[in-house]
């Protein structure tokens, strides 16, 4: 028997039509990733980390998935790229995006690699962050 995972994810976006984007990427999750089995209200919120006029739209889900932490983050960047997403930041600089996808939290692990980090290391200093997850989290 495949052993399932429940993780939670974070999503932002700043560009185009945000609550289409935002519908958009949670479907790409549920067929790339695993069911969707929860999913937070959206949230407009201001840029955090850099100066933006474009004002984000925020989420989090709960996902059931057979995928390994490595395989989730792979999975996910490539659901960022294939969204259109170019690159996270510009020199130390955050910038606007068409989809963020954040690994939150994945079972009880901890994990610790240069371009793995799970619990999120920033997660509690965002409130678009919490406000969302503390909605759906068990």
């Amino acid at each position: 028997m495949i052993n399932m995972h429940t993780v939670y994810l974070a999503l932002g976006t700043n560009l185009g039509n945000r609550k289409a984007i935002m519908r958009e990427a949670i479907d790409n999750i549920g067929k790339k990733v695993g069911t969707v089995m929860r999913q937070s209200s959206f949230y407009e919120t201001e840029p955090w980390g850099f100066e933006s006029p474009n004002l984000f739209l925020n989420a989090c889900i709960c996902v059931s998935t057979k995928l390994a932490p490595r395989q989730l983050l792979e999975v996910t960047q490539a659901i960022e790229r294939d969204m259109g997403r170019i690159e996270k930041t510009v020199g130390l600089q955050y910038v606007d995006r068409i989809i963020d996808i954040d690994i939150l939290l994945y079972d009880d692990l901890h994990i610790n690699e240069p371009d793995l980090v799970i619990p999120h290391p920033l997660m509690e200093e965002r409130e678009f962050v919490m406000k969302p997850l503390l909605e759906i989290k068990e």
